[in-house]
């Protein structure tokens, strides 16, 4: 069985890495960091006019009509240059669920929008996750009422919103609906408050609903996901390793210290590990195999494992300079942490590994 990646879609890769480096600089980045811009437009719409974001989405709505494996690739560039976009909120999770368990009008109304770029999606299918407590979101039918914290909730237009039994699409714009910013750890992915007070919204009534599309999602969510932590990581092992060959002390290049040798060969095996996770995740995904939820879990809770630690060492092996707001470190170490938390936490996804285990050895 092949777990590796075509040379069609490795060139796909190549060309997300060319435009990524071009758009998404540290400069773009510390734009939205600082408050200038809720996401960066330009990589946005460079992501969407390439097909890349769309990937994986039918080319009947708009979509490249490619597949998850290209999209996965995609994700991963995303990672490693930091992206300041609504991928994770509005592809992997809001456009997802409505390619998956919305009606037919719906796809029509939304899915064209969101590809073409002319609105921003969200979405909260993380259970208790995202919700504030004792004001969980409850949906009559008709109306949804109650509190959610949304990712890129200050620029969406739509979203996406798991209410106990029921997945609904509310437009941010309607009555009854109110959004308070919110300061997180990484602005350059901001988060809202948003309030129903009685808001007109509709359940997605396609085949795949309620909690088995919001599982369906998230795990799907949890794969890509772990592509972009993957991104991340390996480019927070790049820019500690380029930063121990140039630094020296004592008159050594300190990457030929023995303590930063077995740092980095830490991160590196974590990364591997990771990767290996990943890669089948991708494969069960794909194929829309049984493994799906063991293979996502697994996948996500390494990939949050390998990030955090990679992007926590490379501070470490920056030295005195790594903490300082000039160097990307920190950006790294934001993006791991909000990754980390977006569709519920590493503890959360080790329970679910568990479940699985249990589940198939049973």
């Amino acid at each position: 069985m092949n777990f590796d990646f075509s040379d069609d879609q490795r060139l796909l890769q190549a060309e997300v890495q060319k435009m990524l480096a071009a758009t998404s600089t540290s400069a773009e980045v510390r734009r939205c960091l600082e408050g200038e811009a809720l996401y960066s437009q330009v990589t946005w719409r460079e992501l969407l006019g390439m097909g890349a974001a769309t990937a994986a989405l039918p080319a009947e709505y708009g979509g490249a009509g490619l597949g998850y494996l290209e999209l996965c690739l995609v994700a991963e560039e995303a990672g490693r240059h930091l992206a300041a976009v609504p991928l994770a909120s509005g592809i992997y999770l809001a456009a997802e669920a409505l390619s998956l368990g919305g009606s037919e009008a719906q796809k029509q109304a939304w899915l064209p929008r969101i590809t073409a770029g002319d609105c921003i999606a969200t979405a909260a299918l993380g259970g208790a996750e995202g919700y504030l407590a004792g004001d969980a979101p409850r949906f009559d039918g008709t109306a949804l009422s109650g509190s959610v914290l949304l990712p890129d909730g200050g620029a969406a237009d739509v979203a996406v919103i798991q209410a106990g039994d029921d997945v609904v699409l509310l437009e941010l714009s309607a009555a009854g609906v109110t959004r308070e910013p919110l300061v997180s750890l990484d602005p350059t992915r901001p988060y809202a408050r948003i309030r129903c007070d009685a808001a007109p919204a509709q359940a997605l009534s396609g085949a795949l609903a309620g909690k088995a599309l919001a599982a369906r999602v998230r795990n799907g969510a949890a794969v890509l996901l772990a592509f972009e932590q993957l991104g991340g990581a390996a480019r927070s092992l790049d820019t500690a390793r380029e930063y121990s060959l140039e630094r020296k002390a004592f008159g050594r290049q300190v990457g030929s210290f023995q303590a930063l040798k077995h740092k980095m060969a830490d991160i590196y095996t974590g990364n591997e590990l990771a990767r290996a996770h990943a890669f089948y995740g991708a494969w069960a995904l794909s194929t829309d195999a049984p493994e799906l939820p063991l293979a996502a879990a697994a996948a996500r809770v390494s990939a949050t494992r390998a990030y955090t630690v990679a992007a926590e060492e490379s501070i470490e092996i920056h030295g005195g300079i790594g903490f300082t707001w000039e160097m990307d470190c920190h950006l790294h170490y934001r993006r791991a942490r909000y990754l980390g938390q977006l569709i519920g936490s590493e503890h959360a996804w080790r329970a679910q590994l568990a479940d699985a285990v249990i589940t198939e050895a049973a």
